[in-house]
């Protein structure tokens, strides 16, 4: 796919090696479970120093993605059936990790007639009604914009409704999207705001943006009442994913943070490893009326 030579990250740019007893543990509990994580399935650089601290993002509806983003590592094809007992297992994990925090994401399935939203909502039910001290982020796909989808996810009352834009608008056919989703995830996170939910999104830069996208992309996002932000490094995970186009440094970053607080959200997270889960109970509690 890329001819290109890929652009070699800079020294400073080394993630930690999976280690640690926690993490080995971690991940015997999910394999037992046949539960996945988006942090092994995105290749997350995070993936040691969240598990060794009781932190990780369940993939629900399996590892199987119905869409093909090119910047993606998780796996494309034919998704399989829905488990009913993951709600369960999902809880089980929850008391392994002794977590207050739980972050829920999944797979696009375009492939279900309501694209996995009352499997998102039975997870939820099931985290509340058990663990009603535990706080839930959902990170959620576009549902193609159905308000009818999004509704049976809110209704189930997640703390924070979570969609990332991933990049700006101009690269969305690089990225192999249609530039129309741009819009269709803007209208995801307005609707959602507009119930009276918090709500957060995350992008990637190092795809070829420029400063004034960048702009406009956190206009886009506070002008639809977006509160939280994380902005994270680009990495190709593999040589057929979209190639590199700049490595940010540390200090570009902050600037970056210092750009988006400016547009008026209530925190950011903004650095060369940060992920859409990052620090996300730090993130929920600096928001005022959460604290």
């Amino acid at each position: 796919m890329n001819e290109i030579k890929r652009k070699p990250k800079p020294q400073w740019l080394k993630a930690a090696i999976p280690a640690g007893e926690n993490y080995f543990k971690l991940k015997k509990s999910l394999e037992k479970r046949h539960l996945s994580t988006i942090c092994q399935s995105a290749k997350c650089p995070n993936i040691s120093e969240c598990w060794n601290n009781h932190h990780a993002t369940f993939l629900i509806m399996g590892d199987t993605c119905s869409r093909n983003c090119s910047f993606c590592s998780v796996h494309s094809g034919k998704p399989g059936a829905l488990l009913e007992e993951e709600p369960q297992r999902v809880l089980e994990m929850v008391d392994i990790l002794n977590a207050r925090y739980v972050v829920i994401t999944s797979v696009t399935r375009d492939d279900l007639d309501d694209g996995g939203s009352a499997h998102f909502a039975r997870v939820i039910h099931h985290l509340k009604s058990q663990r009603p001290e535990v706080k839930v982020e959902v990170l959620i796909p576009d549902f193609k914009g159905n308000t009818n989808h999004i509704d049976i996810v809110l209704e189930a009352q997640p703390d924070v409704l979570n969609h990332n834009l991933e990049t700006v608008k101009r690269l969305y056919p690089h990225v192999n999207r249609l530039i129309q989703n741009y819009y269709v995830s803007l209208s995801v996170l307005k609707y959602a705001s507009e119930q009276k939910f918090l709500t957060k999104s995350g992008i990637m830069v190092g795809l070829g943006e420029t400063i004034d996208e960048i702009r406009e992309l956190f206009r886009d996002l506070r002008e639809n009442n977006v509160k939280l932000l994380t902005i994270g490094q680009y990495l190709q995970p593999t040589k057929d994913n979209v190639n590199v186009e700049k490595f940010y440094s540390p200090e570009e970053f902050e600037e970056l943070k210092q750009i988006a607080l400016s547009y008026g959200f209530s925190d950011v997270v903004s650095g060369p490893f940060v992920r859409s889960s990052y620090k996300a109970d730090d993130l929920y509690h600096n928001v005022p009326s959460q604290s």
